[in-house]
C-alpha cells in the first residue's frame, strides 16, 4: 500500500502543476471562470490525496480520498467543457492523465475499505 501512495501523491502532484501550466493559459486569453474553477478542482485532487497521508483514522483516510474522488469529476468536467468550447488549447492528454488518476483513487478507496 506504501508505494501505491507514493505513486499517487506523485501522480497527482505532477497533474496539479500541468493545470496550474494551463490555467495560466487560459488567463492569458482572458477565459478567468473556467480557468478558476479548473484551478481550485484540479489542484485540490493532490491537497487530499497529499493530506490522507497523514489521516487520523483510516475512515479519515477514506474520507480524504473519496473528496479527491468528488474533485476528480469535478476536474474531467471543466476539462470536457475545455475540450468542446471554441478555442481552448487541447485538454487530450490533461484529461487521460485525470481518468488514469481517477482508476487508482478508486482502486485505493475500495482496497481501503476491504482492509
Amino acid at each position: 500500500m506504501e508505494n501505491k501512495e507514493n505513486v499517487i501523491v506523485t501522480l497527482t502532484f505532477k497533474f496539479a502543476l500541468e493545470i496550474i501550466k494551463y490555467c495560466d493559459i487560459l488567463q492569458e486569453n482572458k477565459k478567468f471562470v473556467i480557468a478558476n474553477q479548473l484551478l481550485k478542482s484540479g489542484t485540490s485532487i493532490g491537497a487530499n490525496i497529499r493530506e490522507a497521508q497523514n489521516a487520523e483514522s483510516k475512515a479519515d483516510f477514506i474520507h480524504k480520498f473519496k473528496i479527491s474522488a468528488k474533485e476528480i469529476e469535478e476536474t474531467i468536467y471543466w476539462l470536457e467543457l475545455c475540450k468542446f468550447s471554441e478555442n481552448y488549447p487541447n485538454v487530450d492528454e490533461m484529461i487521460e492523465q485525470v481518468n488514469n488518476i481517477s482508476r487508482i483513487v478508486n482502486k485505493i478507496i475500495i482496497t481501503s475499505k476491504q482492509k
